[in-house]
């Protein structure tokens, strides 16, 4: 390892030796970065983000940043009653949703996959389980590839949830909210000083619940302590842990019939007759992180950010494989997974403040090390009973025969990684962003079956990105920009013996856009336009049904955004996304259908959301809003439609001092609609929930 790692030791403390500035350059650099210096907070009551760091890994205002970058708010979070990500998710153009095999949050943005490409404070977090929000501060969306920060994935762009962290000010919270389909949920935020060096955080929730699903049900339990030392004025050391327990159903949805999902009850359930036993999915998951950030001057500072994490699914499944369309008659799958991942990530940051005559720079310099341990079973039953599809029948497990093992082995993904970034600052009209990143993604699996070949890969990649920003005055920012990403085979979910001999699939994004302050800076508005291209996409050989590295896709859109204060006392959060997903070249088939020329799945051509709040006065606030999707294809062979849909939520909320309470009514209109399906198969279709309330007390002592 110490000879793998020297070039990278090598590089960085050379780099270190030579970005030493003078006292006199360090002296220029402070006068001509002046306006590139972001210490303000985003203000907590508004749904507008100045500020986010998803984007550059430094503070920056969203203005500069030539690439579009969505902020989800902590106040919008709360004001909705947001309980998952798919919900905070729906106020962000571009993103559709994924069934996830009824076990994970699982997203697509500007129509591609997105599975792989969830972080946490910056940190690779893509395991595969629902998170939980107790611990979230406010999510933030990169658009297009961010390779060239994040490392492979990233077609679409990524999703990074920001973390509560300990503050000066003292915090006592509960929050406990009873609702329907038997919902119980408590949380608690608790957090202090310890004199005048340390602070504590400790975010914890429970929670029990049934569901419209026939046989649904949700039991989870979390907790997150945090601790930062104050070791100096310049140095803090940031500790963080997390503990999750989720088990709920494994619930895969509705088939389709006829090319719609089945005409049936919302709740009918395609499973065992007894989900609680038989039809489950149990994730545990536990990561800690520890994070130094040290000043060493006015210009330099660096970060040292560590990540590990043990993830551990049991996952009983049951689901309609097969739908005759002749009889209605349904086949039924049971299968089974066991994983049991582990890994940990390094990032080690170095920034600088310099000037070169008059240009400003902000520098960011970057080590990225990582490992991750995949150890995956699977199962399948020997039987598939078959019922009807528009009147289901459960059987007991038994009818589906006996248990027989697929898959046994242990996959190892292995990562090192340069980059650097320049926030450039030519004059206070002219700005550009440009980063290059280097990986080295090895990929091996470790073969436990009888006669199963091990397999391994090593990929060596170069992730660009060049971004202009021109400000006419201190309103208006106008940009353009390209950035390239790309996805090895089977990162996520397999690497097959295939799979290993191609190369990676590569993504480019081409991009330009504008960003407005509005009434007077209370409210930030964006337009973009864009084409993402991904070629090399696998896809299987009409004849010999090998999986071949041909296939192309491209997405031309649009996504307009509003967030902030629009008049006094209103909070808006507004979208809209245009996305033209189409595949450009394939000879794959998809159920035995030409996928060259089709709508890509589970993307929406039109999809806007709209959430506006008003404050009453008094302590009170009421607000409401609506979310649409055009109809959208189960899977690429476009012979399922999902069909589109428009849902309206309100909210009621009265603040006092002491205590919150909330309202929430969800689907007004009880409107019977599906939210997500699986993308690859038609049958795996998931109803949106109908009409449900929420109450919500929020006590602070």
């Amino acid at each position: 390892m110490a000879k793998k790692l020297a070039p990278y030791t090598t590089v960085a403390l050379a780099s270190l030796t030579a970005l030493l500035p003078t006292p006199a350059a360090a002296e220029t650099a402070d006068r001509q970065l002046a306006t590139v210096r972001v210490e303000a907070s985003v203000e907590q009551e508004s749904y507008q983000a100045e500020v986010a760091t998803t984007a550059t890994k430094i503070k920056a205002p969203l203005k500069d940043i030539p690439q579009t970058v969505n902020v989800v708010t902590e106040k919008l979070i709360e004001d909705q009653g947001a309980r998952s990500l798919q919900e905070v998710l729906r106020n962000v153009p571009g993103v559709s949703f994924h069934i996830g095999d009824g076990q994970r949050d699982q997203f697509y943005i500007r129509g591609f996959d997105a599975i792989g490409d969830l972080f946490i404070d910056g940190l690779r977090d893509d395991a595969l389980y629902y998170r939980d929000l107790a611990n979230i501060e406010r999510v933030e969306v990169v658009k297009g590839p961010a390779a060239v920060l994040y490392g492979r994935g990233s077609s679409g762009g990524i999703i990074n949830r920001i973390t509560k962290k300990p503050s000066a000010t003292p915090i006592r919270e509960a929050e406990l909210t009873v609702g329907s389909f038997g919902q119980k949920r408590l949380a608690v935020d608790v957090g202090d000083t310890i004199g005048d060096v340390a602070q504590f955080r400790v975010v914890g929730a429970v929670e029990d619940a049934d569901s419209f699903r026939d046989q649904g049900f949700l039991k989870r339990d979390m907790i997150a302590p945090s601790l930062l030392l104050k070791l100096s004025p310049d140095t803090r050391l940031l500790f963080q842990a997390e503990h999750l327990d989720d088990r709920r159903v494994t619930d895969m949805g509705i088939p389709a019939y006829r090319g719609k999902p089945a005409n049936v009850s919302r709740k009918t359930y395609y499973g065992t007759n007894n989900a609680d036993r038989d039809d489950y999915s149990d994730a545990d998951v536990t990561a800690g992180r520890i994070r130094l950030d040290h000043r060493i001057n006015d210009s330099l500072s660096l970060t040292n950010h560590f990540g590990t994490y043990r993830y551990r699914l049991d996952r009983q499944n049951t689901f309609g494989q097969t739908v005759n369309n002749n009889t209605g008659i349904v086949s039924l799958f049971h299968g089974a997974v066991d994983r049991d991942d582990q890994g940990w990530f390094n990032q080690f940051e170095l920034t600088q403040r310099l000037a070169t005559g008059s240009v400003g720079h902000q520098l960011l310099y970057g080590i990225e090390l990582g490992k991750q341990d995949k150890d995956l079973q699977s199962y399948n039953w020997s039987a598939k009973p078959t019922t009807s599809v528009l009147n289901p029948v459960q059987p007991s497990l038994s009818a589906f025969g006996s248990k027989v093992l697929a898959t046994d082995n242990r996959t190892s993904l292995d990562v090192q990684s340069l980059y650097v970034q320049d926030l450039i600052t030519f004059t206070p009209q002219w700005k550009a962003l440009v980063g290059l990143r280097h990986d080295t993604f090895k990929q091996s699996v470790n073969e436990r079956m009888a006669n199963a070949t091990d397999r391994e890969r090593t990929d060596r990649e170069w992730s660009p990105r060049a971004g202009v920003v021109f400000q006419p005055n201190g309103w208006q920012s106008y940009y353009l920009s390209y950035s390239r990403s790309f996805q090895p085979s089977g990162e996520v979910l397999a690497f097959t013996t295939a799979q290993s001999q191609m190369a990676p699939e590569e993504t480019s994004n081409v991009e330009a856009g504008v960003k407005l302050d509005l009434f007077n800076g209370k409210a930030s508005a964006t337009a973009a336009v864009f084409e993402l291209e991904r070629t090399d996409i696998k896809t299987a050989d009409p004849v010999t049904k090998a999986i071949v590295p041909v296939g192309e896709q491209r997405t031309r859109g649009v996504e307009l955004t509003l967030a902030g204060e629009v008049a006094p006392g209103w909070q808006l959060s507004a979208g809209y996304a245009y996305l033209d997903a189409v595949i450009t070249k394939s000879i794959g088939l998809s159920n035995g259908v030409a996928i060259d020329g089709k709508r890509a799945a589970l993307t929406p051509r039109h999809s806007a959301n709209l959430w506006l709040m008003k404050d009453l006065g008094h302590g009170f606030k009421l607000g409401g809003g609506l979310n649409y999707a055009d109809d959208r294809y189960a899977a690429p062979d476009n012979l399922v439609t999902l069909d589109g849909y428009v849902t309206a939520d309100a909210a009621l909320i009265y603040q006092a001092k002491a205590y919150d309470i909330a309202f929430n009514v969800k689907n007004i209109a009880d409107k019977h609609y599906f939210v997500s399906g699986h993308g690859a198969s038609n049958n795996l279709n998931m109803p949106g929930t109908p009409r449900s309330a929420e109450l919500t007390a929020r006590i602070r002592f």
